[in-house]
């Protein structure tokens, strides 16, 4: 999952984004997180934002947004603490449970499908936008 996300991370070079992640609990989706911070040299903790809703962690050169929206019953919570204000040109949001927040957000470039599957997982990426084709065009992920 980590080395999987490190490409995904690649391919979002130089531009904002926003990547909504959905599938069951314990599916992988922080430790996608963890290994997208890693790729873009990011070293500290990376912790799962259930209770804190984000974790934001700005980079030399751009700030991601780590959102987990597992929580959330109303998506007016998330305009209460100010949504919006995370969604800008430098970020790249990456949005674990949107499904519970989607009145609230912008329309993700990307959604990450993950599933389990055997004893491993699987991944399906779909593209929501220009940018988010482009993204897809440079991922060259062959594992």
């Amino acid at each position: 999952m980590a080395a999987f996300s490190a490409e995904l991370a690649d391919s979002c070079a130089g531009g904002a984004a926003v990547i909504f992640l959905y599938g069951p609990l314990g599916v992988g989706k922080t430790t996608f997180t963890r290994g997208f911070l890693r790729a873009l040299g990011y070293e500290g903790l990376v912790k799962s934002p259930t209770y804190t809703l984000v974790e934001v962690y700005d980079l030399k050169k751009r700030t991601i947004c780590h959102f987990d929206f597992y929580r959330v019953k109303d998506p007016d919570e998330l305009e209460a603490m100010g949504i919006r204000d995370y969604f800008t040109p430098d970020a790249v949001c990456l949005i674990e449970w949107p499904e519970y927040g989607e009145k609230a957000l912008p329309k993700a470039d990307i959604s990450c499908h993950f599933t389990f599957h055997d004893k491993g997982r699987v991944v399906k990426l779909v593209s929501h936008s220009a940018s988010g084709d482009t993204i897809l065009r440079r991922f060259q992920y062959d594992k």
